[in-house]
């Protein structure tokens, strides 16, 4: 029993000690540190100060962004549409719809996103500007391949080798990321 108690004892040594230290310094002695707090608490979220910093961090988001979109659409979409799966009678059709559904919503959000975090950058934001358009036009997939519309996971595929092609252009090279079931699903 002397071990919990030892235990106990340092436990409540040290909370008092803190909370001694947190009422001295609550104190109104030092006006210049409790400004300081104060004007963080102001500032809210923190962010990157320098310009360079804040690019570099859109760039990463941007290729992670763009890799799992791409990933997802390879994975889902584009193997499962050379493979014949989307035909009408085809084996496992109803599946493969399914999956392609998740994989395309979960493909336009992340692109979505992508487009976002390239307004960050100066290049990725001229790259990505004319492929606005292409990307919105995606919202649509599902219906289309539920309709039969060969042309809709070509058009999926071109859209997302467009956006490569501007990542890599403004030196953010995407590079395809399978995302798991549970981020499809989570979107």
């Amino acid at each position: 029993m002397a071990v919990p108690i030892r235990r106990l004892l340092v436990a409540l040594s040290v909370c008092c000690a803190l909370l001694a230290g947190g009422a001295a310094c609550s104190g109104k002695g030092s006006g210049a540190a409790q400004d300081t707090v104060a004007a963080a608490v102001a500032a809210g979220d923190p962010s990157p100060t320098a310009t360079a910093e804040r690019q570099r961090l859109a760039k990463t988001r941007f290729v992670a962004n763009a890799g799992l979109a791409a990933g997802a659409t390879y994975q889902w979409i584009v193997k499962p549409w050379k493979a014949g799966k989307f035909k009408k009678g085809a084996k496992g059709r109803t599946f493969a719809l399914i999956k392609a559904g998740l994989a395309g919503t979960f493909a336009y959000n992340r692109l979505k996103a992508a487009g976002r975090n390239a307004e960050g950058d100066p290049l990725l934001s001229k790259a990505m500007a004319p492929l606005t358009s292409g990307i919105d036009a995606l919202k649509d997939l599902p219906s289309k391949l539920r309709k039969g519309d060969d042309s809709a996971a070509g058009s999926f595929d071109d859209i997302i080798g467009k956006v490569k092609d501007a990542g890599k252009s403004a030196g953010a090279t995407v590079t395809d990321k399978v995302p798991s079931a549970g981020q499809l699903a989570g979107g």
